[in-house]
């Protein structure tokens, strides 16, 4: 019988120790995934107009707030959103410090039409880059476009919003006014 009972006292240790170990995992997987939703940007190469690689993170300076707009050359709304984004940003740029980056997720087929597409719209406000493998978009968790992200200068997401109606812009606005003011 003590042979049975120190059998069972040896496991009792072991689950002891296992369910410490499974309650410390679950524990770190917590503060994990914590930290992600307030994760910074995430280390992705997109490319830029010219087809050169930059990395996501090289456009967070610390300081700056950034508007990520998630785009396509085939989605009208993005297209509107756009136009008044264009049309807006370098006051915006001038009140707030506010940066704009547009991140077309046009595939292969159609990355080379993202370039004379956006010079033929007159978007020069707007500094454009492509992820031909929408590797950026799924790391930022965008299903659909338009998709736009406020992020602070560390790459902290502080506001989204998805599709665009007329006016939508002004909410954006307004969002960094006050949240670049405190």
């Amino acid at each position: 019988m003590s042979n049975e009972f120190s059998l069972l006292m040896i496991l009792l240790k072991q689950f002891r120790m296992k369910k410490s170990l499974l309650l410390i995992l679950i524990f770190t997987s917590c503060i994990s995934l914590f930290s992600q939703s307030s994760k910074n940007i995430p280390n992705i190469q997109i490319k830029n107009l010219q087809n050169e690689i930059v990395n996501t993170q090289e456009l967070f300076d610390g300081k700056s707030w950034v508007i990520l707009s998630f785009w396509a050359t085939w989605c009208k709304p993005c297209i509107k959103e756009l136009d008044a984004y264009n049309e807006n940003i370098i006051d915006w740029s001038d009140e707030t410090g506010v940066k704009l980056y547009a991140i077309s997720i046009d595939n292969a087929r159609s990355m080379s039409r993202v370039a004379p597409f956006v010079n033929g719209r007159g978007w020069e406000n707007i500094e454009f880059y492509l992820d031909p493998n929408e590797d950026f978009k799924r790391a930022m968790n965008v299903i659909n476009v338009p998709h736009t992200l406020l992020l602070d200068g560390n790459g902290k997401i502080i506001w989204q919003h998805t599709s665009y109606t007329e006016g939508d812009e002004y909410e954006l606005y307004d969002v960094i006014k006050e949240k670049s003011s405190k």
